[in-house]
């Protein structure tokens, strides 16, 4: 009987010898996981860190938070699977996931602004709705020049020579209009409103005139636009106001800046023209009707 009892002994304590050294060598394994993990993370990270700082000329070294953060968010998972598979640190491996769960709420609540703008600042150097030098319209508030972006916000300076910061997480959140993404060229709508007694054939044939002659004014055809026979510089009728007969010009412009000095000139010119030719502009009119009694 006592012989049995040594036996059994023996047993048990060469069984939870081996059930130590397999939760040893699970603990090994899930650490050299992490480890080759958190390797290949740091390296594709570093990677694309380099080259979205190339592009956006910024110090990739100011970044390399997101290596280190990467780093302790692989290695705190993998101390939770290790606590929370060994048995006996099962209550540790709770109790330090339930603080990490909270600490992480808090970090991102208190971060969440910043985070958001690099976030979107990953995505303009990925997608490129626009690059330094473009003219762009960011919603209907915003429009210049991009002069420089950065992974947390982007620098417009506008036409009175003023700079624009607009946080990354705004302008992923707006319409852009760019101006210079593909083509440059822009048409400039020369807008004039006439009387309604005036003639219309002469004042559209004003408007053609002092559009073709501005020196920025350019031939932007097609071929199945020079096939129909249609002008350079084409002037429609778009509505009827109370301030009379609204025509717009079409008149195209090699960039934007050269389509807003065209549009300025050519108005100039125009009434200049109408006065010699005594062309009425519209202007607002009433018909007042009085009754005597």
């Amino acid at each position: 009987m006592l012989l049995l009892r040594v036996e059994l002994c023996i047993f048990g304590f060469v069984l939870g010898f081996d059930q130590k050294w397999e939760q040893v060598i699970f603990a090994i394994a899930v650490l050299a996981v992490a480890f080759i993990i958190s390797r290949l993370l740091r390296f594709l990270i570093g990677r694309f860190i380099r080259s979205a700082a190339k592009k956006l000329k910024v110090d990739p070294t100011r970044y390399n938070f997101f290596k280190n953060a990467m780093d302790f968010l692989v290695f705190l998972v993998a101390a939770i699977i290790i606590f929370r598979s060994i048995p006996a640190f099962r209550s540790v491996g709770t109790t330090l996931l339930t603080g990490a769960g909270v600490l992480a709420a808090i970090v991102g609540f208190a971060s969440q602004s910043a985070f958001s703008n690099i976030i979107s600042g990953f995505f303009l150097v990925i997608f490129k709705p626009f690059s330094v030098g473009d003219r762009v319209r960011i919603g209907q508030l915003y429009a210049g020049d991009v002069e420089d972006i950065t992974l947390r916000h982007t620098v417009i300076k506008d036409f009175e020579n003023r700079r624009i910061v607009i946080p990354n997480s705004v302008i992923s959140n707006e319409t852009i209009v760019n101006s210079t993404l593909t083509d440059e060229k822009t048409c400039s709508f020369i807008e004039v409103p006439v009387a309604f007694q005036a003639s219309l054939e002469l004042a559209i044939q004003i408007i053609k005139e002092e559009s073709l002659k501005h020196p920025y004014c350019i031939d932007n055809r097609s071929p199945d636009e020079l096939a129909k026979g249609e002008e350079v510089v084409m002037v429609r009728v778009i509505s009827y106001s109370d301030f009379g007969v609204q025509l717009r010009g079409y008149a195209w412009a090699e960039t934007p800046s050269m389509a807003f000095e065209l549009r300025c000139d050519v108005l100039k010119s125009v009434q200049e023209r109408f006065k010699q030719a005594q062309i009425e502009f519209g202007y607002p009119g009433r018909l007042l009707i009085t009754k005597t009694t």
